[in-house]
Formats: C-alpha cells, sequence, structure tokens
C-alpha cells in the first residue's frame, strides 16, 4: 500500500536527538528502529554522507520506504534490532552515533490491516514482522484465561481484577466464535468496561498484546548490553521509549553502567528522562515520549 504524506511517522523529539548525539560529517549513524527515516534524515543531512548510514527495520513498510536512503548509499538491514545488533557485534562494527526508537510507528497504527488500534476495523494482527507466525489472533483464541490475565495485568497495567475480568470474557467468547477482527474484540472490552473517561476501554489490552507479540521488551532487555560494544569511544547513543515499563529497563541499564565503576562503559548525559511535548498538537502520540542519552567512555 501507498504510503501518503500524512501518515508518515513524525519523528519524536528530534531537535533533543540531533542535540544529544551532535551528528558530525563523516560520523558512523546507526538507526536500529529507522521506521520512515525521520531521524535519519535529519542525522544524514549533517553527517553529509548517507553511506556511513546504517538503517534497521522489521516492518515491511518501512523497508520499502526506507529504498530512497539505499539509492544514496546507506544500507539497509530487514530484521528485528535484536538480530541486527548481534549481527554487528559479530562483524566488529562500530558507530559514533545510535538511536533506538521503541514506538510504534503511524502507518503501522493507522493502516487498518495492520491490526494495532481499535480505531480501525481490521484483522488482529499485530505483528511488526509479517513475516513471523504468531498474531494477536493467536494469542487472544489460544492462550489460557491465567496467561492472558497475566499479560493484561503486566503489560497493560490493568488491575489484577480488571485484568481477570477481561480474560474471563474473551475466553467465554471464543469458546463460540473465535476473534478474527479489532472491533470484535474492542467491542468485547467496551461492553465489559464501560468508557468512564476519554480514553477507550480496550486501549491497555491493546498495548499489552502488542508487546506479547512483537516481543517488545524481551527484544529491548537483550539488545541493552549488546549497544556498548557497537559504540566508539566517545560514541553517543539515544534511546526513546513510549510507556513506563521500557523506559524502567533503560533507566536500569544505565543505572548499572553508573554502578559499574572501573568496569562502565557508558555514562548517561541526561540525568533525567526528556519528555515528550504535552502541546503537540501536530503529534500527540509523542506525549508519552521519553529520550534518555548516554556516551561511550574513552578508555
Amino acid at each position: 500500500m501507498k504510503i501518503t504524506p500524512q501518515q508518515l511517522h513524525i519523528p519524536v523529539l528530534l531537535d533533543a536527538v540531533l542535540d544529544f548525539l551532535k551528528p558530525r560529517a563523516g560520523e558512523r549513524y546507526l538507526d536500529l528502529t529507522a521506521g520512515y527515516g525521520g531521524h535519519a534524515r535529519a542525522v544524514i543531512a549533517r553527517t553529509r554522507n548517507a553511506g556511513l548510514a546504517t538503517l534497521v527495520d522489521r516492518d515491511d513498510l518501512a523497508i520499502k520506504h526506507l529504498k530512497s536512503f539505499a539509492r544514496d548509499g546507506a544500507r539497509l538491514i530487514h530484521l528485528d534490532f535484536y538480530q541486527a545488533a548481534q549481527d554487528l557485534v559479530a562483524a566488529g562494527e562500530q558507530f559514533d552515533m545510535i538511536l533506538l526508537d521503541l514506538g510504534v510507528s503511524s502507518p503501522q497504527l493507522d493502516l487498518a490491516e495492520r491490526g494495532f488500534s481499535f480505531s480501525h476495523d481490521g484483522n488482529l494482527d499485530m505483528r511488526m514482522d509479517c513475516r513471523q507466525n504468531l498474531t494477536a489472533a493467536e494469542i487472544v483464541n489460544h492462550y489460557s484465561t491465567k496467561d492472558l490475565a497475566n499479560l493484561i495485568q503486566k503489560y497493560g497495567g490493568e488491575s489484577p481484577k480488571r485484568a481477570t475480568k477481561i480474560a474471563n470474557s474473551i475466553v467465554r467468547r471464543r469458546t463460540k466464535k473465535m476473534f478474527n477482527t479489532t472491533t470484535e474484540l474492542a467491542d468485547l472490552i467496551a461492553e465489559i468496561s464501560p468508557r468512564r473517561n476519554k480514553i477507550h476501554p480496550a486501549t491497555r489490552t491493546f498495548q499489552a498484546l502488542r508487546i506479547e507479540t512483537n516481543d517488545e521488551l524481551g527484544q529491548l532487555e537483550k539488545t541493552l548490553p549488546l549497544l556498548p560494544q557497537l559504540l566508539k569511544p566517545g560514541g553517543r547513543l539515544a534511546i526513546i521509549s513510549f510507556h513506563s515499563l521500557e523506559d524502567a529497563q533503560v533507566k536500569n541499564f544505565l543505572r548499572e553502567q553508573k554502578n559499574a565503576g572501573y568496569e562502565a562503559e557508558l555514562v548517561a548525559l541526561t540525568k533525567h528522562p526528556i519528555a515528550g511535548k504535552t502541546d503537540d498538537v501536530h503529534n500527540p502520540r509523542a506525549r508519552s515520549a521519553k529520550l534518555r542519552v548516554a556516551a561511550k567512555i574513552n578508555k
């Protein structure tokens, strides 16, 4: 499907990312979640050489859009960021700048067929990498009541009582008819949990399913220890997270680095995370963004 300019992902916290990464001509750039190239375009404009950029994404549509960068010399890697990081470490590669933007891109959310959003009726999919087998429908239709309740509570932030209620309702419904679409699931949750504010009652469950489908927290946990190996001495690392579970992992990783003494490889450049603008009417999804930055210690 063709992506229109209105659907393209607006780069979050772009000015802050540029301020901390400080791209300079001739420096190597690794974007582990390149998406639709918003951050990459701005960084490459300052390094003045697309051939020094490595752009990673596991999403088919993103990779297709990034081919314009490849024509200018950038290297594209169609993998998830953990697999890509493993391969780059094994190859002994290092970079002056690394960006890891953990957000879901606007096209993923807005295209009904991707199944990320209850705002659009589509298949209950939610895969960032359409080559993988696990979908949100598989989880909803086959996980046990206990496992569903646990992931809705852990990844969605629902209370134990509410998570159990949603899980029980899902299991009762699927014994009669399997879930196929986002609307079917969202409507069920809305029936048992009436809207009390502007937030749709299915929001947290959909977040939990997306995280589980794509192993988002597992990927991040395994990738963080690899990042210092991918940085040159003095290299800069920027990580943008969008919910508290991600930010907690990043925060704890940087704290461990700080407490490692002589063995530390990174030093934090942000004492507190840089927050997204709450008044950004053009990109409301950026309001939950948090940016943390670190640099590789010269040894």
